[in-house]
């Protein structure tokens, strides 16, 4: 599942067996996209942040004095938009590489996430981005990087290797112990989820129709901290309501809002990441 090349002029790229990983599997991981200098300054933003106790409406809402992990660190939803460490990371050149390698034209970021996902922690069920983000024509790409040793034991992500060949399904409730958000997809029949290992400054690139997710954080001392973007290939037309795009420069690109009520014939009133 690997690996970095090394450009002409230093910038890590994407192999021919990552795009080939890709392409069949719907994802793939870049070892060591980013440096463990750089994951920890990225670490300490967020952890300044909380420590901070304020809230900031839209973006990160605490709860103190709650038993719920999750209320106590809630993720940072579009961080890029109130840390300028954020959007340098959302939209480092080594992730444009890459991402242009995966969709074959210049991208558009939509989205970015911050989780701290501490011991205790629900995960989210299986489940697919571009439910969500909503991207017509084509789909979004994600780019997850890890900002922890991550593994199923903390809550690492696991992946349905193929399902991004599938189109999106209608998700059925998930269960709400396990899981903050509302949707769930069960793997098709003959395919099962996998773990994605990872170390910090892994990226994990993989396909917004790709069946995906994590379980409860079960270590007893270790977060789970990602910095997750969501991205669209510059052909995109439509997205979701909830999602500003930009260029990989940082110009302002709006697209159309999606109609419709998607796979599910009706609205499904969705509760994942937007």
């Amino acid at each position: 599942m690997t690996v970095t090349d090394t450009g002409a002029a230093g910038t890590p790229v994407l192999s021919r067996a990552g795009l080939r990983q890709y392409r069949e599997d719907g994802f793939t991981v870049v070892r060591g996209l980013f440096g463990y200098d750089e994951v920890d300054r990225l670490c300490a933003e967020f952890t300044e942040l909380h420590a901070a106790g304020r809230t900031v409406p839209g973006h990160f809402e605490p709860r103190p004095g709650t038993s719920d992990p999750l209320h106590a660190y809630p993720r940072v939803m579009h961080p890029h938009e109130i840390s300028s460490l954020a959007r340098q990371v959302l939209l480092d050149a080594r992730l444009r590489n890459v991402l242009e390698e995966l969709l074959g034209e210049e991208v558009l970021a939509a989205q970015s996430m911050f989780y701290f996902k501490p011991p205790g922690a629900r995960g989210q069920a299986l489940h697919q981005d571009n439910f969500y983000l909503r991207v017509e024509p084509g789909t979004c790409v994600a780019a997850w990087l890890a900002c922890d040793v991550i593994d199923r034991d903390n809550g690492g992500l696991e992946v349905v290797p193929g399902t991004h060949r599938m189109g999106l399904f209608c998700p059925e409730e998930a269960d709400a112990e396990v899981s903050f958000a509302r949707e769930y997809v069960p793997p098709p029949p003959g395919l099962a989820a996998v773990p994605v290992d990872m170390a910090p400054g892994d990226v994990l690139f993989f396909n917004g129709s790709l069946v995906h997710g994590s379980g409860p954080n079960a270590a007893g001392d270790r977060f789970r901290r990602s910095f997750i973007g969501h991205y669209a290939g510059q052909s995109a037309e439509r997205i979701g309501q909830y999602y500003r795009t930009v260029s990989m420069g940082g110009e302002r690109v709006p697209l159309a809002v999606s109609e419709g009520a998607g796979p599910c014939g009706t609205e499904f009133a969705p509760q994942g990441p937007h």
